[in-house]
């Protein structure tokens, strides 16, 4: 069922403590909450729940409240409702009244959540920064006309993929699942296992590659002995039990120079890309493209994309998001020479780097150059924002934990803002009295002459 709606003059309640009387209402997080509009999530969600079955769900601002604070402060889902506890700045900010002294949900109905959530909820969060910063006057208009447009790898929290991990790996899973579901394995090769992967590594760092690639054998034939063994015994195997097997299937068969390779047992759609990096040759995950404002450093879009595409071929689709989440405000898109041959064929204009000025207008070419200015702010969504090792699970997983990033990001700036705001309008309204004062004095001055 649909969250229940906190009526919106409750009853005072005698023996628990107004949030109103711990708190500095003037805090830039209590503020932030007032700007926000809480109950465009509750539009965007309400499709999900059933109008009379189940128990009544969670409050939808608590949810994202927490997911907000979670992205921004670089937290797992059990550390920021634990945190929630012990801060009163967290609880107005996620609407409740009276200071709590247990936690609201338990860290598993946050993944749980995730799920209902999709992305399209993911963008609302993402969507709902923007407009408030714009009610704020965070945002100015004119910095939405120009955007930098980049892509970057989203790491995946796998461990580093070899061939001897792979095949140890693997054949664990399917022995233990062949015998959750009642099945008898002769071998399971456990002991066996433990020992050939450990070996593997000694000799390839020693480097004895003639024996490091006979262990790698070992248990290649170890997992292809599993695979027919659990073949035999069952004719019409589960859903997640036929899923695994193909998943052996592709990793025992596959060779070192194969494309598409799975590189995860858990994670079969991680992809290995190569950015050309010094120090990273390799990064195994998914690509990301995002849309970053190029005045003022706002995320307007993050696109999650499989099967690691050509930059060039990701700008439609990621152009496509950005409409979505502020309209036809962009008139300038300015890209590096990754995107040449790109795929949009909207109204805005896309420029492309160059290495030389030639005719260029000066003017234009100040802002291609300050097309770089993308780059530290996909650091700060990696370092400080969870897109550096990404731990929700699956496509769905790749395409939230890149959008619910910008959006903290985006949170991130907006609670920074306030100062900045506040010290502007206390200075134009300085401005105003000094230019009355001005006027008042020529006045009177007239009138004594």
């Amino acid at each position: 069922m649909h969250p229940k709606r906190e009526p919106e003059q409750p009853q005072r309640e005698m023996f628990e403590i107004d949030l109103e009387q711990l708190i500095d209402l003037n805090h830039p997080l209590v503020r932030l909450g007032m700007f926000i509009a809480w109950a465009s999530f509750e539009d965007v969600l309400g499709a999900t729940y059933h109008p009379t079955q189940g128990a009544p769900g969670i409050s939808t601002r608590l949810m994202v409240a927490l997911h907000y604070l979670k992205y921004h402060h670089d937290l797992s889902d059990e550390d920021v409702v634990a945190a929630w506890v012990e801060n009163p700045y967290w609880q107005h900010f996620s609407g409740e009244r009276y200071f709590q002294h247990r936690a609201p949900i338990d860290g598993s109905s946050m993944t749980r959540w995730r799920q209902r959530l999709g992305e399209a909820g993911a963008e609302q969060m993402l969507r709902a920064t923007i407009e408030t910063g714009i009610k704020m006057g965070a945002i100015r208009p004119t910095q939405l006309k120009r955007i930098n447009v980049d892509t970057t790898v989203q790491t995946k929290a796998i461990r580093f993929p070899t061939d001897a991990r792979l095949y140890n790996r693997c054949r664990e899973r399917l022995v233990k699942m062949a015998r959750q579901q009642g099945l008898a394995i002769k071998r399971s090769y456990e002991h066996v296992g433990r020992r050939l992967p450990m070996q593997s590594s000694r000799y390839a760092h020693a480097r004895q590659m003639k024996r490091a690639r006979a262990c790698t054998r070992k248990l290649r034939t170890q997992l292809g002995r599993v695979m027919r063994e659990i073949e035999r015994q069952v004719t019409e195997p589960t859903d997640k039990l036929a899923k695994l097997l193909e998943t052996a299937r592709l990793i025992h068969a596959q060779q070192r120079h194969d494309k598409n390779k799975v590189y995860s047992v858990h994670e079969p759609e991680v992809d290995c890309i190569a950015k050309g990096k010094a120090g990273k040759q390799y990064e195994f995950g998914n690509k990301v493209s995002v849309a970053v404002s190029s005045r003022g450093g706002w995320f307007v879009g993050t696109k999650s994309f499989t099967g690691s595409p050509y930059d060039g071929h990701t700008l439609g689709a990621q152009m496509k998001q950005v409409k979505s989440m502020i309209g036809e405000r962009v008139g300038e898109v300015h890209v590096d020479m990754g995107y040449r041959g790109h795929d949009y064929m909207g109204r805005a204009a896309v420029h492309v780097d160059k290495r030389r000025r030639g005719r260029t207008p000066r003017a234009l070419w100040r802002w291609m150059k300050r097309r770089a200015a993308v780059e530290p702010s996909i650091g700060h969504l990696k370092m400080e924002h969870r897109l550096e090792r990404n731990r929700l699970k699956g496509v769905a997983g790749d395409a939230l934990n890149a959008i619910l990033s910008a959006a903290a990001m985006n949170f991130h700036k907006l609670l920074g803002a306030f100062w900045r705001i506040f010290l502007r309008r206390l200075m134009n309204l300085w401005g105003r009295i000094h230019r009355i004062q001005v006027f008042f004095g020529l006045q009177i001055e007239c009138e004594g002459a």
